[in-house]
């Protein structure tokens, strides 16, 4: 199986399909604007651009986030989408509140810091959901989304995921047809949580190994020796299938203890658009 051949999508119906998405999901909650984090990497770019080409720039507030590690580049970038694109725009520094609790807690590792700084972005984003009226929307891919590579009520929450289903692959390739600025498509993607931090540093492999082997594990069902005699290493195959299972919990709304006949989440299930 060309694996590499079955990521390629028809990036024209992937824009057409994700416009429409989100502006029926803003609109059916009676939202007509959204908010969204702009970081200055490619996920976050494609997102405001969908956003902005399904409610119009006047209705997306953007908003940037640095903390006093972030790259400057990624502020630089990020600016690149506001122009862009037209959308309104808000920079909140999050140094001035993270840093209190670091100072707390000095033996905190990168990865607490980091999960606090994005928990701290979602705190800003959601008080500008309330100021703005916009419904906020998320950011994350399905590469990350299925590794657990993500915060949990941090990066990961959001009312929608409107890029959620494509690998970052597909990301690159319809962030490039929509005409992302080419200084986005080709830096090393980052979560920018401290100097240096690379995404795929910190995971250990390479995007396009991921998707690809992912796609296999995933969108095929294939099992773990079946990837393997497609080429893959055992280790690798084992390690990120040790991952996809072990984060399923981050992929799901919390679990309700059932006490009664109707439980939300388990019978209660209507749909939120029901008629009566």
């Amino acid at each position: 199986m060309d694996t590499a051949a079955r990521l390629e999508i028809n990036t024209a119906l992937a824009e057409r399909i994700l416009v429409g998405f989100i502006r029926d999901s803003v609109r059916k909650v009676g939202f007509q604007r959204a908010v969204i984090g702009l970081s200055g990497g490619i996920d976050s770019a494609l997102s405001a651009y969908l956003t902005a080409r399904a409610l119009g720039p006047e209705n997306v507030l953007a908003v940037r986030m640095p903390y006093a590690t972030s790259s400057a580049d990624s502020m630089t970038d990020a600016q690149k989408v506001i122009d862009a694109l037209g959308v309104r725009s808000l920079t909140v520094p999050i140094t001035p509140y993270v840093s209190p609790f670091f100072e707390r807690f000095p033996d905190m590792d990168e990865r607490r810091r980091g999960n606090v700084m994005a928990r701290m972005r979602m705190i800003i984003l959601y008080d500008q959901s309330a100021a703005d009226g916009g419904l906020v929307i998320g950011t994350s891919n399905k590469t990350e989304t299925l590794l657990g590579y993500s915060t949990i009520f941090g990066d990961n929450a959001a009312a929608i995921q409107p890029i959620g289903d494509l690998y970052k692959t597909q990301v690159r390739q319809l962030a490039q047809a929509m005409g992302v600025p080419r200084s986005i498509l080709e830096k090393p993607p980052s979560a920018d949580l401290w100097v240096g931090q690379t995404d795929e540093d910190e995971i250990g492999y390479t995007y396009e190994e991921l998707d690809r082997l992912l796609y296999l594990l995933v969108d095929a069902r294939y099992r773990v020796d079946e990837a393997v005699a497609e080429g893959f290493p055992r280790q690798m195959v084992e390690d990120v299938w040790r991952r996809v299972r072990a984060n399923h919990y981050k992929r799901t709304m919390p679990i309700v203890a059932k006490l009664s006949n109707r439980t939300v989440g388990h019978d209660f299930l209507y749909l939120r658009d029901w008629v009566g």
